[in-house]
């Protein structure tokens, strides 16, 4: 199997869009005073990624960034599938930029209608992606990229715009055969908001200990 996560190089692409999540707002860090998830874990990052479509350059980063992730790592891919919901404005303009067709899916079908989980264009043996906005615990992707498979696609990977590299995110790709791409890894994150000043260097070893056992910051 391929390596389970792969990025652009730090000092261009997966640098300036971590840069450009700090400086709208989409990733805040607090080191000292955390968040706390819906999980209960309390956490010292709060990502909100649906800002970036209120900014039309560093939006089209994130696509070419996807973009690139494809070409290289990808090219068979016929189907741009976002995981509902953050997914799923990346997941169009990708499919767009590429001239493929574009679906997404819910995190359980509807209870009325068709019953659907999956929308748009997905059939059997068609060779998908996933795309996500952020990557945790991978579960929301993965339960995206099992309703593909379940359907008949072919699923080759999981994209996503930022990840914090948990373990169990990458043993979900292990377990299941899909690697996970990310855009910005955890740590080109933690570089970045060090040099822009919104950490001190003090903090970089707690930030980087909560990456390990995210379910115990602070304890």
């Amino acid at each position: 199997m391929s390596e389970p996560t792969f990025t652009v190089e730090y000092d261009d692409l997966s640098y300036t869009i971590a840069k450009g999540l700090l400086q709208i707002g989409a990733v805040e860090l607090r080191p000292h005073q955390p968040f706390t998830w819906s999980s209960g874990w309390r956490s010292p990052i709060y990502c909100d990624n649906r800002l970036i479509l209120g900014y039309p350059l560093l939006r089209s980063q994130v696509v070419s960034g996807f973009e690139s992730i494809i070409d290289y790592e990808l090219p068979a891919v016929e189907l741009i599938a976002g995981a509902a919901t953050g997914g799923i404005p990346h997941a169009a303009m990708l499919a767009d930029r590429l001239g493929l067709p574009c679906a997404y899916v819910r995190s359980e079908a509807k209870a009325h209608g068709r019953g659907k989980q999956i929308e748009g264009y997905a059939r059997p043996g068609m060779k998908a992606v996933v795309i996500e906005d952020t990557l945790s615990t991978g579960r929301s992707a993965y339960q995206a990229a099992q309703a593909l498979r379940d359907a008949g696609v072919d699923v080759m990977a999981i994209l996503t715009i930022l990840s914090y590299d948990f373990d169990v995110a990458t043993k979900r790709a292990e377990d299941t055969g899909i690697p996970a791409y990310r855009l910005v890894p955890y740590e080109v994150l933690i570089q970045v908001a060090l040099e822009r000043g919104d950490i001190q260097e003090s903090d970089v070893a707690l930030l980087m200990r909560w990456r390990k056992s995210p379910d115990k910051y602070g304890l």
